[in-house]
């Protein structure tokens, strides 16, 4: 009789919060004649789990007057985003899309009050989205110390769990908003295929796997299998989303588009006309045909391959960020316009 009143008594409490989402913890007391000392005093312990709405999210309520959201993943997991292109085994799933096929914006919630964020490794970024050497380099790199514990972007399924020859230990998290994450080059993975992970939950170790020059995490933002920019939503130098809601343009999912800060305010990201975007993919297409490289040749210097091309030394290094001046070797890739 008394644990059906305390659940009654907390049900309630939910109930009339329903009204204000954003409040994870009630102060409601009740008299001790009718029995709920304990539950007034609690230290935090699960009580009960109560489905709400249409299943999809369930309320923990505990023993101290506080509960939070939880997600039924046995009603999402049948959702078409968990369904469709569900291939456990390639990185991409999504085969032939052509780029132009994809809606000119998409407004993708990152989190609400049942989704959270924690950023996969918080540092600087060491080496950027974009074109690197001549070939496409699709996310960001974070170094790190073999061992250190990787985590999950948000919540969402593990759709991929092996050894890739370029990626070395692969995971790739598939989340509810069609959104995928991918953290390569670990030294272990901790996490199988069809797992479910929280925003936080450590899904593997940093390392040096496959093709890596020392340990890091490479961390990658796909959707619908094009990569953009993981920049645009996360600062991993302060560990942060920069925004709960993201308009991503199809413009970002060029490879050659990236992360230019404060260029684009929320207003403008947001009603950004199409002919705004057309105009911005055809201004990125243009970039890129115009791009020019130089292959190192026996004897060359940064020096020479300057005066060769006409360009100078300082644009040839902001065109190549990352590039050791002292040391080029033949055959390597350097961008001159």
């Amino acid at each position: 009789m008394r644990r059906t009143l305390l659940l009654l008594n907390l049900f309630l409490s939910v109930a009339a919060l329903a009204q204000e989402p954003d409040s994870t913890v009630f102060n409601g007391t009740q008299p001790d004649e009718d029995g709920y000392t304990d539950f007034k005093s609690g230290k935090g312990a699960e009580v009960d789990t109560l489905n709400i709405g249409d299943g999809r999210l369930m309320v923990v309520l505990k023993d101290d007057h506080s509960w939070y959201y939880v997600k039924n993943f046995d009603i999402v997991a049948q959702d078409s985003v968990f369904v469709n292109n569900w291939v456990v085994n390639e990185p991409n799933p999504y085969g032939n899309i052509k780029l132009d096929s994809l809606p000119l914006r998409n407004s993708i919630i990152l989190v609400d009050s049942a989704s959270n964020f924690v950023c996969p490794y918080v540092r600087a970024v060491y080496s950027k989205f974009g074109y690197r050497k001549g070939r496409r380099h699709q996310g960001v790199d974070l170094p790190l110390p073999t061992g250190t514990p990787v985590k999950a972007a948000f919540d969402g399924r593990v759709r991929v769990s092996m050894y890739s020859r370029g990626y070395g230990n692969l995971v790739i998290i598939r989340h509810e908003n069609g959104l995928e994450t991918f953290y390569g080059h670990l030294s272990k993975r901790l996490v199988e295929v069809g797992d479910w992970v929280r925003a936080g939950d450590e899904i593997g170790l940093g390392g040096s796997t496959g093709r890596s020059t020392g340990p890091h995490l490479h961390f990658e933002t796909r959707f619908s299998g094009f990569a953009f920019d993981p920049q645009w939503i996360i600062d991993f130098e302060k560990g942060e989303l920069r925004k709960n809601v993201f308009v991503l343009r199809r413009s970002y999912l060029d490879a050659a588009s990236h992360y230019v800060p404060e260029t684009i305010d929320e207003e403008d990201e947001i009603y950004a006309t199409d002919e705004a975007i057309e105009a911005e993919e055809k201004r990125i297409a243009a970039e890129r045909a115009a791009m020019r490289w130089h292959t190192v040749k026996s004897g060359e210097t940064l020096s020479h391959i300057s005066i060769k091309e006409g360009v100078s030394l300082s644009k040839i290094k902001s065109l190549n960020p990352g590039i050791n001046v002292n040391k080029i070797r033949i055959g390597q890739k350097i961008r001159v316009n």
